[in-house]
C-alpha cells in the first residue's frame, strides 16, 4: 500500500470526522478520530479527574471540625461525591486507550496538572461555604457545557456529575447564608472567605482566550462549547446577584453593571499569580501532592489484595 494512498485515506477520514462534528454528531470510543482529538481529550479529562481527587483534600480537612453532625454528614457526602467524579472521568479517559494507573502516576510525579484553585488553604469553616458557592458554582458553569460536548463518554459522565455539583453548590450557599445572617463574628468570617476565594475562582476558568493554547482547537471539535472568557463572564453574571442577596461584598471595586451589554464588568485578574501557582509555587502545591502520594503508598496493600482476590476467582 503506497504512502500516498494512506495519506489520502487519512485525509478522507479527517474530512468525514470534521463534518460529523459540524453536524453535532456524538463521537463514541470505537469511532475513527484524529490522534490529536484523542490526545486532547485524554489531557483534558485527566486534568479534570486529577482536580476532583486533589479537590477532596481542602474540604476533607474540615470533616472532623464541622460545627454539627448534620454538617459533618453533608461534607462527608460531598467529599465522597468528588472521589466518584474522579472515577467517572478516569473511566471515560480509559475508553480512549489511556491507562488509569499511568494517568494517576503523572499526577503524583508532577507532569500532569490540576485546577489551581485547590492549591490554596482552607482557613475557617466559612471556606467550606464559599468553596461550595464559588468553586462548585464555577464547576457547574463549565461542566454543563461539557455535558453537551462531542465525546459521548465524557458528556454522559458530566450529566450525573452536574446533578451532584448542584447539591454541592446549594449546601455551600446555605452555609454562606447562615453565616451572613449570624453574629458579627460570623459575618466577618464569611466576608473574609469571600475576599480570599473570589479572584482564585475567576482564575478557575483558565487563562484569557488570547493566552489559551488549546481552546481554539477544542472549540472547533466541540469538546468545549464556550471559551474561557465566556464561561468566566457567565459565572460573574450569576454570582453578583447571589452575593447581593446575602449582603456580601465581592472584593472588586471595578465591578459594575453595563446596561449596553447586560453583563457585569469586573476588574483585572492577577494572571502572574495564576501562572505561578500552575508552575507549582502556590501556597499548598507541595502539600497537596505529598498528601496524594502518601495516600497512594498507604493504599498499596489494598490494591494488591484486590488483585490477588480477582486472580483467585479467575482461577475458579
Amino acid at each position: 500500500m503506497s504512502e500516498d494512498f494512506i495519506i489520502s485515506e487519512e485525509g478522507k477520514k479527517l474530512e468525514e470526522f470534521e463534518q460529523r462534528i459540524k453536524s453535532g454528531d456524538i463521537i463514541e470510543p470505537k469511532d475513527w478520530m484524529p490522534e490529536r482529538y484523542r490526545k486532547q481529550l485524554i489531557r483534558m479529562m485527566s486534568q479534570h479527574a486529577h482536580s476532583e481527587y486533589v479537590g477532596m483534600l481542602p474540604e476533607g480537612n474540615w470533616i472532623t471540625r464541622a460545627p454539627s453532625l448534620r454538617r459533618k454528614m453533608i461534607l462527608l457526602a460531598k467529599v465522597q461525591d468528588e472521589a466518584g467524579h474522579g472515577l467517572y472521568i478516569y473511566s471515560a479517559a480509559e475508553t480512549l486507550g489511556a491507562e488509569r494507573g499511568e494517568l494517576y502516576q503523572q499526577l503524583l510525579n508532577g507532569t500532569a496538572k490540576y485546577s489551581s484553585i485547590f492549591n490554596y488553604p482552607t482557613l475557617s469553616w466559612a471556606d467550606m461555604g464559599v468553596i461550595g458557592w464559588f468553586v462548585d458554582g464555577a464547576a457547574i458553569v463549565n461542566q454543563t457545557m461539557l455535558a453537551k460536548c462531542s465525546y459521548g463518554p465524557y458528556a454522559r459522565a458530566m450529566v450525573r456529575i452536574c446533578k451532584e455539583e448542584n447539591f454541592h453548590k446549594k449546601q455551600g450557599y446555605e452555609i454562606v447564608g447562615t453565616l451572613a445572617n449570624g453574629t458579627l463574628r460570623q459575618k466577618e468570617m464569611i466576608q473574609d472567605a469571600v475576599n480570599r476565594w473570589w479572584w482564585q475562582s475567576l482564575m478557575m476558568f483558565g487563562p484569557p482566550d488570547k493566552d489559551s493554547p488549546n481552546s481554539a482547537e477544542l472549540m472547533r471539535w466541540k469538546v468545549k462549547l464556550k471559551s474561557n472568557d465566556e464561561l468566566r463572564q457567565r459565572f460573574v453574571d450569576l454570582t453578583v446577584p447571589q452575593a447581593e442577596a446575602v449582603n456580601l461584598t465581592l472584593p472588586d471595586p471595578d465591578l459594575k453593571f453595563d446596561e449596553k451589554t447586560g453583563h457585569w464588568d469586573y476588574g483585572k485578574i492577577n494572571w502572574d499569580e495564576f501562572w505561578n501557582v500552575v508552575k507549582g509555587n502556590g501556597p499548598m502545591n507541595k502539600e497537596r501532592i505529598r498528601a496524594r502520594r502518601e495516600a497512594h503508598e498507604n493504599g498499596t496493600w489494598v490494591r494488591e489484595a484486590a488483585i490477588a482476590y480477582s486472580a483467585k476467582h479467575k482461577r475458579g
